[in-house]
């Protein structure tokens, strides 16, 4: 375990939309509760990625500031080897700026840094409300839910898997599936900010970071997480009722 988590945040000028900068404190948080010494390492605009870091995170953005964060992390020497052999999180745009390459607005193809196997075109309407979604391969982490606003879809090639299997929501585009994990790096289209709605993901996250952890469970984060599941799927709220009913019987 390194004496100290640096949890890098990749210029939260320009990636930060839906408040994704609350997924660093999310991670600071959890690392906190455990005694885990950790510190946010904020990457400015203009400067390149930390050889120091732990974890790296990198949020939504609108099409220019993704564009511009597109041009300065392939213009970076060192981007495509931090964020490909450490711990990452990348939300939304950040997802399609790890792809192969990904649409713009009006349709052209610019390149990202290909950290991920993944393709991102454009869906025919935009993608706006609750998603929920099981886990495909992270048997540590139950259901996630989070909040999509997009046009970008997610082609996975043979080198990535994905994330979770859409029980609400579109996510990826047609295939039914959101996310991507590869290696050490997931990506996701769910805002939430979805370390906050999804602690267990956080702690996947710190895991890989920092070795086997303590347990941890807060009450409130758990009532509040399952309050947004009943919303988004009814059918789960409605499932849950009636095996309560059946154990009072």
């Amino acid at each position: 375990m390194p004496e100290e988590l640096g949890i890098v945040q990749v210029y939260p000028e320009l990636l930060g939309t839906y408040g994704d900068g609350g997924n660093a404190l999310a991670l600071l948080h959890r690392a906190a509760a455990r005694g885990v010494p950790a510190r946010l390492v904020p990457v400015a605009v203009g400067k390149p990625l930390p050889r120091e870091g732990d974890i790296f995170l990198l949020g939504g953005g609108e099409d220019s500031a993704q564009l511009l964060a597109a041009r300065l992390l392939l213009a970076d020497g060192r981007a495509h080897t931090m964020l490909g052999s450490r711990p990452c999180l990348a939300v939304c745009a950040g997802l399609q700026l790890l792809s192969h390459h990904f649409d713009d607005a009006d349709g052209r193809s610019h390149p990202g840094l290909g950290v991920l196997d993944v393709t991102c075109g454009r869906l025919a309407r935009r993608a706006v409300g609750e998603v929920v979604t099981e886990p495909a391969d992270l048997p540590d982490v139950p259901t996630l839910t989070g909040f999509e606003n997009h046009r970008g879809t997610a082609e996975l090639g043979p080198g990535a898997r994905p994330l979770g299997r859409v029980i609400t929501g579109t996510g990826n585009g047609d295939h039914g599936w959101e996310g991507v994990v590869q290696g050490v790096t997931l990506a996701t289209y769910l805002h939430g900010p979805v370390l906050v709605r999804n602690p267990a993901l956080a702690d996947h996250l710190l895991t890989s970071a920092a070795g086997k952890l303590p347990a941890y469970d807060d009450a409130e984060v758990e009532r509040l997480r399952t309050e947004r599941l009943d919303a988004a799927d009814p059918r789960r709220h409605f499932r849950r009722g009636r095996h309560l009913v059946a154990r009072r019987g």
